[in-house]
């Protein structure tokens, strides 16, 4: 019965967006709640520029930028909360992909400015195709942006799928008074502090105190777009909610810390614990009373002093246990880690003990890929952990000929962890590197200058798309690989993949090989 408390208190979200919507203020302000930091990182503090908790790479602080999904949990109320901060900028989308796999919700935040960006549909494409419980927070409500009903008929529109808003905002920019709390019926008063919280005041919103607090205007102008939600938008429904259709909005600004903890105090009630996970032989259940878990990403060097790799699993049933032997199902061997970790970003503590929803870090030294299972002895095997086909490609050349081994680890640890694909040109023997965007090509070599000490080159390469194939008749497919061989290539499985080097090309071959099959994802 322990199990099923501990599973019951578990929040296990993701917090995604377009780049600067203020995701990473969100992260912090939500941390700032449960305790975990006493000053967020947007503080000048003895002018020095702190950077965000949440983002511990050195080129994340250079850029501000997030390039790599970040792992935080705290205790809120009687909950624990595990926050998955993920990167904004789409040539990271992949990790944000597959992070969303590990999670039961997500709360998207959009800019009250921008409304609603390309990245953020994109984003909740993977959203519906899982049925993932959505809560929206419109940020930035202090600076002049949209009107707050177009702004949910956009997202109606562009994220499909029905709002209803539990806070509303009255006034934005310089006249932003506050928001009026429609989930706990109190009014919460605007004042610009990234370090305090604002005061609440119970009020009756047909009374007086109400044209006392913020002036008569603003109030008949309130009592009327409060008519007017409850007359358009249906109460919230849980159910709905939890389906997946319906998205509660929350307004406020999270670097003034406003209207953060009345979205963390309805996100914990309402937002779903961890819930069943759909594996290839069974769906899985998180009160079963055996542990099983996956990995979802792979991180080299969060210590740069000590070269490690961590391997984040996402634990889906059961409870894991610090030194017990847990089989891992790819390799067919038992294992035992005695050093379990849980993150605060850089941050990390050992843990004796974690349950069903819990994300905790195993250090790895070569044993795990992105997509393992490890079970008490079931032989399990989880989905839906894609790479997709990259769409930007180059040769990687090694630009110190003293510093070969240290390339060849480097590259290997990197694509381990999910930044970018290799394939190894069959023809020539050559490495390309494909990504889905330039930025990735950057962070590669930054990173393997400054954690491996191996400089590499990027040579140009023109390529339109990778497409794995593979085929029933085995003499079509050796007849497709003697004609395209200059442009076949491995990829670090020793799958086949065909390197298209224009749209025209990859249509003739689908034509004219009518019995290969092309995948453009890794998955099938």
């Amino acid at each position: 019965m322990a199990n099923q408390n501990e599973i019951s208190r578990r929040r296990t979200f993701a917090i995604i967006a377009h780049p600067d919507a203020g995701k990473t203020s969100l992260t912090e302000k939500l941390l700032l709640f449960g305790g975990q930091i006493q000053v967020a990182g947007a503080v000048k503090s003895n002018k020095i520029k702190k950077s965000a908790t949440s983002d511990w790479m050195e080129i994340e602080k250079q850029r501000g930028i997030s390039v790599t999904t970040s792992v935080m949990e705290f205790d809120y109320l009687d909950y624990k909360i595990n926050i998955l901060d993920t990167p904004g900028h789409q040539d990271f989308a992949e990790d944000t992909y597959r992070t969303l796999t590990a999670v039961d919700s997500v709360i998207i935040v959009v800019d009250g400015a921008k409304g609603v960006e390309t990245q953020t549909r994109k984003l909740m494409e993977v959203c519906r195709m899982r049925n993932t419980p959505v809560i929206i927070f419109v940020n930035k409500m202090d600076r002049e942006g949209k009107d707050p009903f177009d702004l949910l008929d956009e997202l109606e529109e562009e994220l499909m799928i029905k709002v209803r808003p539990l806070t509303w905002p009255i006034e934005q920019g310089a006249r932003f008074k506050g928001v009026y709390n429609i989930y706990e019926k109190k009014l919460d008063l605007f004042q610009p502090s990234k370090q305090v919280v604002t005061e609440k005041i119970e009020v009756d919103i047909n009374s007086e105190q109400l044209d006392q607090q913020i002036g008569t205007t603003l109030a008949d102008k309130l009592r009327s777009d409060l008519e007017l939600i409850e007359g358009v938008y249906p109460e919230l429904d849980n159910k709905e909610y939890l389906d997946g259709h319906t998205a509660p909005v929350f307004f406020g600004s999270a670097l003034n810390n406003f209207g953060v903890q009345e979205l963390l105090n309805c996100f914990v009630e309402i937002a779903p614990s961890p819930r069943p996970i759909e594996a290839v032989e069974r769906e899985v259940e998180p009160e079963e009373p055996k542990f099983t878990g996956f990995i979802f990403k792979i991180t080299a060097n969060i210590d740069p002093n000590h070269r490690s790799c961590v391997a984040f699993c996402k634990i889906c049933s059961g409870k894991f246990t610090r030194n017990a032997p847990y089989y891992h199902v790819r390799h067919g061997k038992t294992m035992r880690f005695s050093s379990p970790t849980q993150f605060m970003a850089q941050r990390k503590t050992t843990v004796d003990e974690a349950y069903a929803g819990d994300i905790i870090g195993l250090p790895d030294n070569g044993t795990f890929k992105i997509g393992d299972t490890l079970t008490e002895g079931e032989l399990l095997h989880f989905k839906g952990l894609p790479s997709f086909s990259p769409e930007m490609f180059k040769y990687i050349e090694n630009a110190d000929p003293m510093k070969q081994k240290q390339l060849a680890k480097g590259i290997d640890q990197l694509m381990d962890e999910g930044v970018a694909q290799l394939f190894v040109n069959q023809f020539n023997g050559r490495k390309i590197i494909g990504t889905v965007g330039q930025l990735q090509f950057e962070v590669i070599q930054y990173r393997l200058l400054n954690e491996y000490n191996a400089s590499c080159r990027w040579e140009p390469v023109s390529l339109y798309k990778a497409c794995w194939i593979e085929s029933d008749d085995a003499a079509e497919l050796e007849a497709f690989k003697k004609r395209k061989y200059q442009y076949m290539a491995k990829d670090r499985e020793g799958r086949d993949v065909f390197l298209a080097d224009s749209g025209y090309v990859l249509q003739m071959a689908q034509i004219d090989f009518k019995n290969i099959r092309f995948h453009f994802s890794s998955e099938f």
